[in-house]
């Protein structure tokens, strides 16, 4: 939980600076996180398609899953 500090008044710019460069990294994670998973999935999926390929296709596939969901919420 963050708590809110008091800053100085003239130092506010840069703390708004700082605020807006944090939500701009978080967000671009995000975005990281769903399209990696969705390429995990893809992988996942097609190797396990092939039965060969399964026992590594299917950790992928879930991992590609819980990639998504964590960039979800």
């Amino acid at each position: 939980m963050v708590t809110k500090k008091t800053e100085l008044w003239i130092l506010w710019p840069f703390v708004t600076v700082w605020n807006l460069l944090a939500l701009i990294l978080n967000i671009t994670g995000r975005v990281l996180a769903g399209t990696l998973g969705v390429g995990l999935m893809i992988v996942g999926v097609a190797l396990t398609m092939t039965v060969a390929g399964a026992p590594v296709g299917i950790p992928f596939a879930i991992l590609g899953l819980l990639l998504i969901i964590r960039s979800i919420f």
